[in-house]
């Protein structure tokens, strides 16, 4: 078995269509996506047109949450642009993708946490904004009542695996579409991938272990920076561009 995911496009149609050409490259024909797809001031109409017709299974990411359960006027600046941009056959579709999801009977799917959106699993934020891996204790308590082998989240944009002490496996692909960002939640914080590659991870069953892959993946992400830059997202162009907010 083995298959690929992605997770934290964001908008970012160009990084995208790079990552699923990197796929096809390597004969994989599984995907599934971890969320996070369309918010950001990139184009969330043309990564929605990429994805509806994508052979993949996908989860709500939190940003995905933002379009469909408030009005308009409440959305952020990164939810509201994506919202604008999509019309009601492709918020339809959207809504009827699930929360969480377990991937043929062996790996459990999630953005964030199995039972919040918005929490981060494998990384946490000490009071001085530094980000670091989670403690293993943590980590665990958060795949308490998940059964599955394998578990996938995102949601953070960094990749990451950790093996828990009874041999499960969590891992973060990274982010498709987003190497940088900046957040007020649970502390003033930034989270920056250090280059401007799109990301995403590879699964494969091997003598009945999983085992992850981490691809790199260049693509034009200039025209991205400029993108953002030109919809008023100065720290997004940096991060596109550079890999760094700053």
């Amino acid at each position: 078995m083995r298959f690929a995911a992605i997770a934290d496009v964001h908008g970012n149609y160009l990084a995208l269509e790079a990552v699923l050409a990197d796929i096809r490259a390597l004969g994989i024909t599984d995907i599934v996506n971890l969320g996070d797809m369309l918010s950001g001031p990139l184009d969330a109409r043309r990564t929605m047109e990429m994805l509806m017709p994508l052979d993949a299974v996908h989860v709500l990411g939190n940003h995905d949450r933002y379009l469909l359960d408030r009005p308009p006027e409440k959305m952020g600046s990164w939810d509201r642009p994506a919202h604008d941009a999509l019309n009601a056959a492709q918020l339809d579709w959207l809504r009827a993708q699930p929360m969480t999801l377990v991937f043929r009977d062996q790996v459990f799917l999630c953005h964030a946490t199995p039972g919040n959106d918005e929490i981060y699993w494998l990384d946490i934020v000490h009071p001085d904004g530094a980000v670091a891996l989670s403690p293993l204790d943590r980590i665990e308590q958060f795949a308490h009542g998940v059964t599955q082998p394998l578990i996938l989240c995102a949601h953070t944009h960094l990749a990451r695996a950790v093996r828990l002490r009874d041999g499960r496996l969590i891992v973060n692909p990274g982010s498709v579409g987003c190497p940088g960002f900046r957040d007020k939640h649970p502390y003033p914080h930034v989270v920056e991938a250090g280059t401007p590659h799109a990301r995403y991870a590879i699964l494969e069953l091997f003598d009945g272990a999983w085992q992850v892959t981490f691809r790199n993946v260049a693509y034009d992400h200039e025209a991205m920076a400029v993108l953002a830059r030109r919809n008023g997202q100065p720290e997004l162009a940096n991060a596109l561009a550079t890999g760094w907010i700053g």
